[in-house]
């Protein structure tokens, strides 16, 4: 059985990821994956912004009890986040193909409307 909350968290990170593949593909991004999954762990979204595949990480906040979503984004998560991003080139041999990791920051108030879905390009690169 699941701890209490966890459906709850499950569902606002779904629901923040549909948010987030929105925004991206209506700014001209191409979505090729949602929760591509290795033993390392997870990308909630890969895209490709023409010829470049973008990794995309989702954090999602209801009010500030726990900091920005942007916040969520540790150095130590970062660095995940780069070792997952090269196990998927790896596994599809994209050696050489340009590759980045974005996050997308997606925060709603308490009642639950949505204040905002910000694109950051670049959020990881190299720590």
């Amino acid at each position: 059985m699941s701890e209490p909350g966890t459906d709850q968290r499950r569902g606002l990170g779904r629901w923040g990821e549909n948010q987030a593949a929105d925004h991206l593909t209506a700014a001209g991004y191409s979505l090729v994956a949602r929760n591509w999954r290795c033993r390392g762990g997870e990308i909630d979204l890969i895209f490709r912004d023409g010829e470049t595949v973008v990794f995309v990480e989702v954090k999602t906040r209801r009010g500030r009890a726990y900091g920005a979503p942007e916040e969520a984004l540790t150095p130590h998560k970062a660095q995940k986040l780069l070792d997952l991003g090269q196990q998927y080139v790896a596994a599809h041999d994209l050696d050489g193909v340009a590759w980045r990791i974005d996050l997308v920051a997606v925060e709603l108030d308490e009642r639950g409307r949505l204040l905002r879905c910000d694109h950051i390009p670049n959020a990881v690169w190299g720590w």
